[in-house]
């Protein structure tokens, strides 16, 4: 039965030293994050403890709390409401502290990937959305079926994809400071049919050329170039010359310049992950199936996002994406081996239990938290079966049958609706569950044979 959310908030409140202690809420797709005045308020075991708590994470005075996808959006409502009635109106001490703890904590290098990941990360939703549409009228269309209703799905799940520069633009004005209906005003500039019209360096532009890269940047600029008019312009005139001058200045250089320099990129970067899958899949696939837990572990899989975006314009689908999602399975195959060899740990195997759904899932983090990661060895392990579930998906690249993903943040089970290549999703389908299927295998046979200390192997009952 799943667990309230206000009661749940009101737990998690409790054993993290009451709302006072709470300087900001935030929250991704599966994790609840607190920043907490005095983290050593928090009870992290008592937190392991809770019903519907699948991981805790401490990194300072950030606590993060594992809750899976959709539990995460209701329980953050909750605590957020709880916190903002738990605080008083002037809280200057404490958004002193908060600044204090954010500056302490950002380094640029984190702090360019959140920024760019606060971007993107909105967007999945409406990615997965028209991806399984995507996906479904692909199959409509291959079988003969529903000829009438074909071409209207079709606009639904293109829409979106047509039109994600000015999303994209709206967000990161709206992420680093400006007006977001300027940023978007600009990014639309990237995607607007007229642009076939110009001529620069000799060449005509083509709508949507330079894409998410593009419009990502020609939003930078107009932020920073609105900041720069606000400082300057008189009050009076303000509301006629600044949204202009934001508007005309980056938009000619968008024009200009940015999308030229943009669409070669993205061009590049199309041709550097087919050029790499088709010469070294296996290889390829083994690094990035077996270093994925680490990135995600770090947090330094956002830096991805824009990449599997700009393939999904350029071609479709996202090549990387399913070779990424091998590293789900090794850590499930880990997790089995673990819940097998522990059998005298009720406490971990109830962990095990409650997690290895959404891992099946493709939501890796309450095994790695809960499971894994704690127990060291098994960790590597799930690496090991993730190098190997990717390799087995870039081996049948390099023989010319690439798999890819019609849309970012699922993966698992989940994955198969959004699966497509070269051969069509049926064979896609195939290959990617042989990937996981090995990915299983080898994660639970390494973790059984070499994920225990000899000791603890030797208390473990036959």
């Amino acid at each position: 039965m799943r667990n309230d959310p206000a009661s749940t908030a009101t737990a998690l409140l409790t054993r993290v030293g009451g709302p006072a202690n709470v300087i900001s809420v935030a929250h991704c797709m599966t994790r609840l994050r607190l920043t907490l005045a005095d983290p050593a308020a928090a009870n992290e075991a008592e937190l392991r403890a809770l019903p519907g708590v699948l991981g805790v994470v401490s990194d300072g005075p950030t606590c993060q709390l594992v809750l899976g996808p959709g539990v995460v959006d209701e329980v953050t409502a909750e605590v957020a409401a709880r916190v903002a009635a738990g605080r008083p109106e002037e809280d200057a001490p404490g958004a002193r502290l908060k600044e204090e703890l954010r500056r302490r904590n950002a380094t640029p290098f984190k702090t360019a990937l959140r920024r760019v990941a606060n971007v993107f990360v909105p967007l999945i939703p409406a990615l997965i959305g028209c991806g399984v549409l995507a996906g479904l009228n692909g199959l409509l269309v291959n079988a003969g079926w529903l000829p009438g209703l074909t071409p209207a799905l079709a606009a639904v799940a293109s829409a979106f994809l047509a039109l994600i520069a000015v999303f994209v633009g709206h967000h990161t004005a709206r992420e680093f400071g400006g007006t977001p209906v300027l940023g978007a005003a600009v990014a639309a500039v990237v995607v607007y049919p007229g642009v076939a019209k110009v001529t620069a360096f000799g060449t005509h532009l083509a709508p949507g050329q330079g894409g998410v890269l593009g419009a990502l940047v020609a939003a930078l600029l107009a932020t920073r170039v609105e900041k720069w008019c606000r400082g300057r312009v008189p009050g009076a005139l303000d509301v006629l010359l600044t949204p202009t001058v934001t508007v005309l200045v980056p938009g000619l250089v968008t024009l200009y310049g940015l999308m030229y320099a943009a669409g070669a990129v993205a061009s590049a970067i199309g041709t550097a992950a087919n050029w790499l899958l088709a010469t070294a899949g296996a290889a390829a696939g083994l690094v990035l199936g077996g270093l994925f837990l680490p990135l995600v572990m770090l947090g330094l899989h956002q830096a991805l996002i824009p990449i599997h975006t700009t393939l999904i314009e350029q071609q479709g689908y996202t090549v990387l994406l399913p070779l990424l999602a091998m590293a789900g399975a090794g850590q499930v195959g880990a997790a089995l081996a673990v819940y097998i060899r522990l059998r005298h740990d009720v406490s971990l195997r109830t962990t095990i239990r409650s997690a290895l759904p959404a891992g099946l899932l493709g939501v890796g983090e309450p095994l790695i938290y809960g499971v894994s990661l704690p127990l060291g060895r098994p960790f590597l392990t799930a690496c090991a079966g993730g190098a190997a579930g990717g390799a087995f998906v870039g081996f049948f690249a390099m023989l010319g049958t690439r798999v890819g993903a019609t849309a970012i943040g699922p993966s698992g089970w989940a994955l198969f609706p959004l699966l497509t290549g070269n051969r069509g999703p049926a064979v896609a389908a195939a290959i990617y569950a042989g990937g996981l299927l090995t990915g299983y295998a080898v994660g639970f046979a390494a973790t059984y044979l070499f994920g225990f200390p000899r000791r603890r192997r030797a208390t473990t009952p036959a």
